[in-house]
């Protein structure tokens, strides 16, 4: 093949990418034609290891293993059959699917354990390429898959190759099963869409806490828009929540410290301001907002609104405290842990004693976790959540639900078969959960996080669902990510395919459908997963940290989430973004992923 040729078709489709040649060329193509085309994940793939050589990387990959001379001769050659490898896995403490030249990833692991198996060749251990490797659905960091699958060239004659391959991986990645496709199948190409379920505490529908930023702005703004009625009809359902947490919890908490003390906690809790997140830690473990009290009028008629609390996260520059734990800090209940105990640093941690001040912070916050996870979420709060959801439903451009497209990119449209929650909430350590399963035809970087965010905040704000509209025009709109925590992909479906493969008939060739491991693949969720989901939020409040850092930031980034819409966002943004930073840069939690890549896909 001419090299100059073939580059030069590349750097085409990616320059005019839906408007010049490259496509032109695409779409003269017949069907059987596309298929042979070259795997675009693929090519960018294969140039990116270009790069590292060219840059005088030529250290084996971590995934590769490498043999000598006289072992491959040794072993000799064995056929090989183009197969598709059916997987399920828990994304916890890997950097992804993708094979990575230095990191632990799924593929990685994956591919070694084929290896180890016999399942690839010695001679081909140093490169998934040289076997065809592709992947359905590329899945981010920390986030989960009950079913993926890959397609590759495999040697498939041993009858328990996949009990093999299993022995050599973690508990927490999979293999269902390996079934034979004719010699043109692409994990990729030939997938026609997929399913993915999200996991979210029902807490998260909760509305701001009214002296939050978000709290206190969203009933003026809709009192402005003259609907302040339909705003306060909006959040009926949990109207007296956080009046109640402030009567029933904070006020006797404050009530039993030293009146000075008091008076700190409740001059922090509402003076300070959120600059602190900027200065926090490199990761987002740095990121703690923190709840507290503001004084309520004791008739409760003076400002006709919700009253509560405070989020906070509080470095106390004024009082020069330390900062609060972190949000990797587990903290426990009342009543578990005294509050001596509670303030004694670990053995060895290098962490100076807790200062009263922090310590009565840190128990204020447990406490107050710990009443939002006694939240249970009302039907008709439940029936909104879905009505939401069901915007989504269609075709539609999803440039703001995803990293470096503009609005006028054919790539940013996405089509949306359905988003539905689940009707029955599950009880896990005490904190009610939602799941929310999403169908696509195939989806952006960050897409699916950024959705389960918008519909939230829709509902949490009190917003108009109309609202969702905006988000599709060509108005740039600050969409935060949800945490990776609660993501999992369900499964590809290859239905197309599958109606093939029923008709063909053809003998040793199955479907890739994963219905006949149902049984595996639901321990295995339980096991792995869903558990794993619900132990890590109880240790670190995930999701409590991540929504009370949107409702503290004091910034116009997100009041078009009010009653009045784009324009409240747009009014005050000279004065909020002179520091030039984003949302995603300025909340270290929002922005988990390292590395991020504009052409990269959820799924």
């Amino acid at each position: 093949m001419d090299q100059s040729k073939s580059s030069g078709r590349g750097r085409g489709q990616n320059k005019d990418r839906g408007r010049g040649t490259g496509r032109g060329r695409r779409s003269d193509m017949g069907r059987s034609d596309w298929k042979k085309a070259p795997d675009k994940r693929a090519r960018n793939e294969e140039a990116n290891k270009r790069q590292k050589i060219d840059d005088g990387d030529e250290s084996l990959p971590a995934y590769a293993t490498k043999f000598s001379q006289e072992e491959i001769e040794a072993e000799g050659r064995k056929p090989k059959k183009k197969v598709a490898v059916m997987l399920g896995y828990s994304g916890s403490g890997y950097k992804g699917m993708q094979l990575n030249h230095h990191e632990k990833t799924i593929e990685g692991d994956l591919f070694s354990a084929f290896v180890a198996a016999g399942a690839i060749s010695k001679a081909n251990a140093n490169d998934p390429k040289k076997s065809s490797l592709v992947r359905c659905a590329r899945t981010d960091r920390g986030v989960h898959a009950a079913g993926n699958v890959i397609s590759l060239k495999m040697i498939i004659e041993d009858p328990a190759i996949v009990e093999k391959i299993n022995e050599n991986l973690s508990p927490q990645i999979r293999v269902w099963g390996i079934e034979r496709t004719n010699g043109s199948f692409s994990a990729y190409q030939l997938c026609d869409s997929r399913i993915y379920e999200y996991l979210i505490p029902t807490y998260c529908f909760l509305s701001p806490h009214p002296d939050s930023f978000l709290g206190r702005e969203l009933p003026k703004l809709a009192e402005e828009a003259n609907d302040l009625t339909g705003y306060k009809e909006r959040q009926s359902e949990v109207w007296n929540f956080w009046k109640d947490t402030e009567v029933e919890i904070v006020r006797p908490f404050l009530d039993s410290l030293d009146p000075e003390l008091s008076t700190t906690i409740r001059k922090v809790l509402y003076d300070v301001e959120p600059s602190y997140i900027e200065t926090q830690a490199d990761t987002a473990a740095s990121v703690t907002p923190d709840i507290g009290k503001i004084e309520v009028s004791p008739t409760d008629t003076a400002i006709d609104s919700v009253h509560g609390l405070s989020t906070i996260n509080q470095t106390v520059e004024e009082n020069n405290q330390q900062p609060l734990v972190s949000v990797h800090d587990s903290i426990p209940a009342p009543g578990e842990v005294s509050a001596e105990e509670a303030e004694k640093p670990k053995e060895g941690s290098g962490r100076a004693p807790s200062s009263p001040l922090e310590t009565a912070l840190k128990q204020l916050k447990s406490m107050i976790i710990a009443r939002k996870k006694t939240y249970r979420i009302d039907p008709k709060r439940l029936a909104r959540v879905q009505s939401v959801l069901n915007q989504y439903a269609g075709t539609h451009n999803f440039h703001n639900y995803t990293i470096s497209k503009l609005p006028r990119d054919p790539s940013a449209k996405r089509v949306i078969k359905s988003f539905t929650v689940g009707p029955k909430p599950i009880i896990i350590n005490e904190t009610e959960w939602l799941s929310l399963k999403v169908h696509g035809q195939s989806f952006m970087m960050h897409q699916i996080r950024k959705m389960v965010t918008m519909a939230a905040l829709i509902v949490r704000c009190g917003c108009p669902e109309e609202r969702m509209n905006d988000t599709y025009a060509h108005e740039k709109l600050t969409v935060p990510k949800a945490p990776s925590l609660g993501l999992l992909l369900e499964r590809p479906v290859f239905d197309t395919y599958n109606n093939k493969m029923r008709v063909e008939d053809v003998e040793g060739k199955g479907e890739v459908a994963f219905e006949k491991y149902e049984k595996e693949i639901q321990e295995f969720k339980q096991r792995e997963i869903y558990k794993r989901i619900f132990r890590e939020e109880n240790a670190h409040d995930t999701f409590h940290s991540f929504f009370a850092s949107l409702d503290i930031l004091q910034r116009s980034d997100l009041l078009y989430l009010s009653s009045l819409g784009v324009p409240a966002a747009k009014r005050q943004m000279a004065e909020s973004e002179k520091d030039g930073k984003s949302v995603e840069q300025i909340i270290p939690e929002v922005s988990d992923d390292e590395g991020e890549d504009a052409n990269g896909q959820e799924g």
